[in-house]
């Protein structure tokens, strides 16, 4: 992941009242805009935990293999919603603890 793919995404709002059911097998997909406007389907893949806040990693549905972003995931009237990370620090702290999470996954496998 590089260092400036978290300034990309836009927030969106994904609550209880979104009309998902949010059991675990059913694949979460957010919809964002990039620069140009162009819409891109996001998939909710895996969310983490770095001190008191949760972060989610979404990898883009039709290319699993292209850059993801993580953002970080905040309730706000009852709703869950999507936040961009702005601040060097709390990025710095957040790609040092997913990549610590992907070298404990590759140990497992």
């Amino acid at each position: 992941m590089s260092e400036h793919e978290h300034n990309h995404a836009h927030n969106h709002e994904h609550g209880e009242d979104c009309g998902h059911d949010h059991s675990q097998d059913e694949e979460i997909v957010v919809a964002f805009s990039d620069e140009e406007g162009n819409e891109k389907e996001m998939v909710l893949v895996q969310t983490f935990d770095v001190g008191e806040d949760v972060y989610a990693l979404l990898l883009e549905r039709n290319n699993p293999e292209a850059d993801g972003f993580i953002l970080r995931l905040e309730e706000e009237d009852g709703e869950t919603v999507l936040v961009n990370i702005e601040e060097e620090e709390e990025w710095a702290k957040v790609e040092a603890a997913y990549n610590e999470l992907v070298a404990a996954q590759g140990e497992e496998e």
